[in-house]
């Protein structure tokens, strides 16, 4: 009995992680482009202000396998 309602409260507890979790804004607010984050590297990746939130954009498709050397 005492298993069984130990069980019962793990698994209460592991399901209400996702409850919590799916309240999470992951998104910045902003009233221009210039209110978003900087970018390290954006040639690559560029923040875009669309409908109050910055939006991530991929700007150029990067090399997965690296190019041989010329010589």
């Amino acid at each position: 009995m005492a298993k069984t309602l130990k069980h019962v409260y793990t698994w209460i507890l592991f399901l209400s992680l996702f409850l919590i979790a799916k309240e999470v804004v992951a998104y910045f607010k902003c009233l221009d482009s210039y209110d978003c984050p900087k970018v390290p590297d954006e040639k690559t990746f560029l923040y875009e202000c669309i409908n109050y939130r910055c939006e991530l954009f991929l700007l150029e498709s990067v090399p997965l396998v690296p190019m041989p050397l010329i010589e």
